[in-house]
């Protein structure tokens, strides 16, 4: 039955799914610790503020990520945390709260700043057609679960007491810095005392960090009794503890931004494995950074946006999930307005493409029909196996477009018949149950028909395309999009619409 089932698969992706691996630094065969089952951990928000469009694309690349391992037949069990306690100001430990901070400003409960940007969070994710994950935890409903993970560490002796907190001695853990790829002493050498954390009256090294952080005598919300004093824990527990509860003590895949790679995952091995004695994670992948207009998001230069702000400029969401699959997820995305104007021109164009497969009526038999489907079914599997390729999605985009492309000559010169246009929007399903762009939305779509007016603007502005009078042909186009939400697209066989 195996052996059936991967003869099948195969048929879509002639190559092993291979992912890019931080640990080693290279691309490795993926193979999961328990057959068929995989365990995947993604970092999630710190929940006191709007994720930002930066954010996001991580998000919508470790969705492609996972709809790739199950589309290659496993079973995913996906965990993505929610921070709602002891993320610092700092991600070295160092600062204020963040949510603390953030109820302060707000005068509202820490409770509340959780909730409320963990569900602006979801609807972003919603809107932008990301999988839920299967559980999405919190460090402030798991703390006996948090405590006990710092009793075994400090029962192995890598604990200490400081002025402010429990810490761990990175010097004890002899291989801490591996996933930078650096050793420690490596590590201290490229840090300057003082630049990475503030100096804390009883801390060793400056890499050490906080599990579990005493409460000052005003802190009273997420504040609990533990063995070392009342307080909090540190940010970095809470993934260790939080996928260990839900995964196990060894599991098979860990995501993140490349932000996390020197101190956050670099912490999270430390003390998970100080813990178990065993290996933690078996492939840690992480994401690469967008800048917007060749620069670092930033609040001087106002360049922060959100899926909130683009949805705000009449945006589809889905277009900037498209945009974003345009890179590659190790390299860094230069995101634009007018790329993302270019994806959105895309995505209308593969919606009215899907559209038009369901028009095609002619039944005619092609002596052609076996070279056209096995041109169609190459392009298939090269878009699989791109995937299978760490993730490789401009390379399958470019297979997609290709299908597109020869499907569409294949229309104009009168051969495509009706089965092969069903052949196509089939292999064109497949091809979304990974990207995720609502493509069964668009295919054999009964479109009811226009209403009057809007029939009146459209035949107004063909009137005026054919007259060279573009200018009006453009207003008109600009008004249907903006007041009607009616796409316009100019074809061989005349101009044809669409809703986005």
């Amino acid at each position: 039955m195996q052996k059936a089932f991967i003869r099948l698969f195969e048929l879509d992706s002639d190559t092993m799914l291979k992912l890019y691996n931080t640990l080693i630094r290279k691309k490795m065969p993926f193979k999961p610790i328990h057959d068929k089952l995989v365990g995947l951990y993604t970092c999630g928000i710190t929940a006191y503020y709007s994720p930002h469009i930066g954010n996001m694309r991580t998000y919508i690349n470790e969705d492609v990520i996972r709809r790739v391992i199950q589309r290659n037949g496993y079973s995913v069990t996906h965990i993505q945390n929610v921070t709602d306690v002891g993320h610092l100001v700092s991600d070295a430990d160092t600062g204020e709260d963040k949510l603390r901070l953030a109820a302060e400003k707000e005068h509202r409960t820490m409770r509340s700043i959780a909730d409320f940007y963990t569900k602006m969070f979801t609807d972003d994710m919603e809107s932008l057609n990301i999988l839920m994950p299967s559980l999405m935890p919190k460090p402030s409903e798991h703390i006996p679960e948090i405590i006990s993970l710092i009793k075994r560490i400090d029962e192995k002796g890598f604990l200490y007491k400081a002025e402010d907190g429990m810490y761990f001695d990175t010097a004890k853990f002899k291989s801490y810095g591996e996933l930078t790829g650096m050793t420690l002493k490596e590590l201290l050498d490229n840090l300057k005392a003082g630049a990475r954390v503030d100096v804390v009256k009883g801390k060793k090294n400056i890499t050490d960090f906080v599990v579990w952080r005493f409460a000052h005598g005003d802190e009273k919300e997420m504040i609990w009794d533990s063995p070392w004093g009342r307080g909090f824990p540190g940010w970095h527990i809470e993934c260790s503890a939080l996928s260990m509860k839900y995964l196990g003590e060894h599991f098979d895949i860990h995501t993140g931004g490349v932000d996390h790679i020197a101190i956050h995952h670099t912490n999270e091995i430390a003390q998970s494995e100080a813990a178990t004695g065993q290996k933690f994670v078996n492939y840690w992948m992480h994401m690469n950074f967008l800048v917007v207009e060749g620069q670092k998001m930033s609040k001087s230069l106002r360049n922060i946006f959100t899926v909130q702000d683009i949805l705000g400029r009449g945006y589809n969401p889905l277009a900037f999930r498209l945009f974003m699959m345009s890179g590659h997820y190790r390299q860094i995305l230069n995101f634009t307005f007018e790329g993302l104007d270019n994806a959105v021109k895309t995505l209308n164009g593969m919606y009215s493409f899907l559209e038009r497969l369901g028009e095609v009526k002619n039944t005619a038999k092609n002596l052609d029909t076996n070279d056209f489907k096995k041109a169609i079914t190459t392009h298939k599997k090269l878009f699989f196996k791109a995937l299978n390729d760490d993730i490789n999605t401009p390379q399958s985009l470019a297979e997609m477009h290709a299908v597109i492309s020869e499907t569409n000559s294949r229309k104009e010169s009168g051969k495509l018949n009706k089965a092969e246009a069903r052949f196509v929007a089939k292999v064109m399903l497949t091809f979304d149950e990974v990207l995720g762009l609502n493509f069964a939305e668009h295919v054999s779509a009964k479109k009811e028909p226009l209403a009057a007016e809007i029939k009146k603007l459209v035949d107004e502005r063909e009137t005026a395309r054919k007259s060279k009078d573009f200018k009006k042909a453009d207003e008109i186009r600009k008004l249907l999009g903006e007041k009607y939400h009616i796409v316009l697209e100019d074809t061989k066989d005349g101009v044809v619409w669409h809703k986005p």
